[in-house]
């Protein structure tokens, strides 16, 4: 795997940095090894640190958001806001194409968004003032200023964190706060992490590769204690119909208190176990979809979303192909990483299918006005192509470095209005030509989305009450009226 290179934390401006980038046992074993009761034990104690309160008035649970997080940057000038009237040395291979809206233009690696962007809105002018990894990651996740730029452990909780704390209770058969990543990681990897508002709060982590035939349900270790993992599909099913079955049983239920009542209810809940059954999905829609990481990690989502997790984030960085030498694990596409151009055209399809199938499936289910999705990354990538000797290929190569000065969100459903773009940036892609905006203002209107009050406060470490986000509003021109 690719590591993502940390720029030099005291300069939070950078804006051209050049640093590259248990097997299944048996019923009798399972019981045996007590390992039925330390998932009901750590699943209750999870509930009593969280306090199974009821949600503050005012917020619509039937509301969720999907997170297509591109971890390592989106080049903006390749995909969203390409610019093909500046110098080559800036444009680069890619040709901007018309969509079905007049005036609107994406990258011809992107024709399947050309054709729905009457179901997107497409935001060129967001910025902020963090060019490493680390410090982008949590200045946008948690829409505040990190106290360190160096590391992705958060000070602040992200995005999902809060949604998750202000969402318990309300689904008790379901996930309110999910993460798919492949790689078999913990939320502090891409600042997911709930900071002042505790573990009990992070992600249910959706590991592994749902386009594997061989993938499992992923392991239900939202804490320590919950550590069983099941190899297959079946084995996950069958270990389900096990527990209920010996609780129905023996009564169990009647002997256990409040909160592992409400654990095992979620460990054998239907509506939890079916929605990690993608193979419910018919055939051809997966192959819509795609049948790649980013593919079936973004049905997966769309399956969670609509058996009532509130937040779903959904990481693509491998597309599970076949990798060229010249390509890099992720969207951070600097020379010594990959040739930017050739990583674009291996990884833009899967993304372009994914993404716009994903879009589609929640029109036609008429997800469109509950789901809102958004498609970012912690930050673009610079305007200007540079060259070094790729780290794979050992040649010359061109490659986009880090620039949070200027990146591109995709939105789309959340009972929005699509088909426009909001802001623009300069002739050269280079920084907001007007209307600029924060990554607050992106959460403001995702949290507005759920009927969250952002002034609603939490206390911090020291006892001190914090605002959820510090500042930010709602995106006036994506508000229907």
């Amino acid at each position: 795997m690719n590591v993502l290179p940390t720029l030099n934390p005291g300069d939070p401006q950078a804006a051209d940095p050049k640093a590259p980038g248990h097997q299944p046992g048996s019923r009798r074993r399972f019981l045996q090894t007590s390992s039925l009761a330390s998932l009901a034990a750590g699943m209750s104690q999870v509930l009593r640190w969280r306090g199974v309160s009821a949600a503050p008035r005012g917020e619509r649970p039937e509301t969720a958001v999907i997170l297509v997080w591109l971890t390592g940057g989106l080049s903006h000038l390749d995909t969203y806001d390409l610019k093909p009237e500046s110098p080559l040395e800036y444009r680069g291979d890619f040709a901007p194409i018309a969509t079905r809206i007049p005036g609107i233009d994406v990258g011809e690696l992107l024709p399947r968004h050309a054709a729905i962007a009457d179901k997107f809105s497409l935001i060129r002018s967001v910025s902020h003032g963090f060019g490493d990894h680390d410090g982008a990651h949590k200045r946008v996740l948690t829409g505040r200023i990190p106290k360190s730029a160096v590391g992705f452990v958060n000070d602040a909780p992200s995005v999902g964190c809060i949604v998750n704390k202000l969402r318990e209770g309300q689904r008790p058969d379901m996930l309110a706060f999910t993460s798919g990543q492949r790689a078999d990681t913990n939320a502090d990897s891409y600042s997911q992490g709930a900071g002042y508002l505790g573990k009990s709060y992070e992600p249910f982590l959706v590991g592994g590769d749902p386009s594997d035939e061989k993938w499992s349900v992923p392991n239900l270790s939202v804490v320590p204690e919950l550590t069983p993992r099941m190899t297959d599909r079946r084995g996950l099913l069958t270990q389900f119909d096990r527990i209920r079955r010996e609780i129905d049983r023996n009564g169990s239920l009647a002997s256990t208190d409040h909160f592992h009542q409400k654990a095992f209810g979620l460990l054998t809940s239907d509506k939890a176990r079916q929605a990690f059954d993608i193979s419910q999905e018919a055939p051809a829609l997966r192959d819509r979809y795609g049948r790649n990481p980013y593919g079936q990690q973004a049905l997966l989502a769309r399956r969670l979303i609509e058996a009532g997790t509130s937040f779903a984030n959904v990481v693509m960085e491998h597309p599970g192909r076949a990798s060229p030498a010249d390509t890099v694990y992720n969207w951070d596409c600097h020379a010594v990483n990959c040739h930017v151009f050739n990583d674009a055209r291996w990884r833009f399809p899967p993304f372009d299918q994914a993404v716009s199938a994903l879009i589609e499936d929640l029109h036609s289910r008429g997800l469109d006005q509950r789901v809102l999705l958004v498609v970012t990354g912690e930050f673009g990538h610079t305007p200007r192509i540079s060259y070094q000797k790729g780290t794979g290929t050992g040649v010359m190569q061109p490659g986009r470095d880090h620039w949070p000065q200027a990146m591109s969100i995709l939105v789309s459903g959340g009972g929005l209005r699509m088909g426009q773009v909001v802001g623009s940036t300069n002739r050269l892609g280079e920084i907001p030509h007007d209307r600029p905006l924060s990554p607050n203002d992106l959460w403001a209107t995702v949290y507005r989305h759920l009927g969250i009050d952002t002034q609603q406060t939490f206390p911090d470490h020291s006892g001190r009450p914090l605002p959820i986000l510090p500042d930010g509003e709602p995106i006036r021109e994506l508000i229907s009226v």
